[in-house]
């Protein structure tokens, strides 16, 4: 039959089109439902060169889609950021920017994560690093407020700051880090009233700060924090205080909220205390109760409010008292091999240190040897400030 030319143009746009979907398909079809600890689920396969391909696969682009959100990507596969394999430790990136040249990077949110009875406030902070600052979880990063010290003149010095995302970082495009930053006042008893003179400048500069400030970087810095990835059936126990909790994070949202091979693999139990005054200041409760429910196996979390509760003996409940109500699971724990952290206020370690003395005593261990043991062998991670 005949067949105009306008028709035979039409006719071969849409075998083009048709074979595009289908080499698109074919090319995509091992990984765009990769099984994900047995479950199938979707993947981004799919480049969009052209309208009708964004019309099919509106976020194939990788650029029109709208910011992820960690509940939006769960069941996502995260593995463009892993060593070889995963656990593989020799290339963790440290200090690739220094004090002198540092890394200027851009905040996209700052947000408070404590009620309004809170003694204090916290904010969880985003800053895009155009992925150019990787980093690993337990690690973390120099922040150097703008301005001049008044005590000497000179600009002032990097603070460092425990990242509280995990190397996807919370959108994870592996191009940003979360920050967990209380903010540093002074109550003046002469005064009646905070003494700006005497607030953190770092703490206030970032809580204060609005999407688009721009922040000088230093780090990533530390291997201290570090999880002992090569033994995933190794149980992990996280003390903290406050902030402390910042490394934490990292920890379950790489074992526990995004789809990686150290969470594919995990098989200990991770198991935090958190120390705060009342529940206002409790942090990230939503996500580890999540956890919580999700995995009752495999995570734990036990809480010390030292306004709300109350010890063994009637005083106040601080962490200590706490860790020490599960004294002999966690001994127990750590003679097979357990890992345990500490994080926070450097004031949270003699209360610690004379209750872990004295639950030696009753064992009949020798304290002082039974921590050398635990540091010897690496299961000892301390990061205070």
């Amino acid at each position: 039959s005949f067949s105009s030319p306008r028709r035979t143009i039409q006719h071969e746009r849409l075998t083009m089109k048709f074979s595009a979907v289908v080499l698109a398909l074919a090319l995509g079809a091992a990984s765009a439902f990769a099984p994900v600890n047995n479950r199938a689920m979707p993947r981004t396969v799919v480049q969009a060169q052209e309208p009708w391909v964004a019309t099919l696969y509106p976020y194939a682009d990788g650029v029109s889609a709208p910011a992820a959100t960690a509940t939006a990507e769960k069941g996502t596969k995260q593995d463009f950021l892993e060593a070889s394999p995963y656990y593989d430790m020799s290339e963790i990136p440290v200090n690739t920017y220094k004090t002198k040249s540092p890394f200027v990077g851009k905040i996209t949110s700052v947000k408070r994560i404590v009620g309004p009875k809170a003694t204090g406030e916290t904010c969880d902070i985003v800053i895009d690093h155009q992925g150019k600052m990787p980093y690993w979880e337990g690690q973390s990063f120099g922040v150097i407020p703008p301005g001049t010290n008044p005590k000497n003149g000179k600009p002032n010095s990097v603070r460092l700051y425990s990242i509280a995302s995990s190397r996807y970082g919370d959108d994870m495009t592996g191009k940003t880090c979360t920050l967990c930053v209380r903010r540093a006042t002074y109550w003046c008893p002469e005064l009646g009233a905070e003494d700006p003179a005497k607030k953190g400048v770092c703490s206030n500069y970032l809580c204060d700060a609005t999407p688009g400030t721009e922040v000088k970087m230093t780090g990533p810095s530390g291997k201290v924090m570090l999880m002992p990835e090569d033994k995933p059936e190794t149980d992990i126990i996280m003390v903290a205080t406050g902030t402390g909790i910042a490394p934490y994070r990292s920890f379950w949202k790489r074992l526990f909220i995004e789809e990686t091979p150290a969470a594919e693999a995990y098989k200990g139990l991770a198991w935090l205390f958190l120390g705060v005054a009342n529940s206002d200041a409790l942090l990230y409760d939503e996500e580890l109760q999540s956890i919580k429910t999700k995995f009752p196996d495999n995570f734990r979390v036990d809480y010390a409010l030292s306004r709300e509760m109350e010890n063994k003996k009637g005083g106040k409940m601080y962490i200590q008292d706490k860790v020490e109500e599960y004294a002999d699971e966690i001994f127990e724990r750590l003679d097979k091999g357990g890992h345990i952290y500490f994080c926070g206020l450097k004031g949270m370690m003699p209360g610690i240190q004379d209750m872990l003395a004295e639950v030696c005593k009753t064992k009949k261990i020798d304290y002082e040897e039974w921590q050398t043991g635990l540091k010897k062998n690496g299961q000892w991670h301390v990061e205070v400030y």
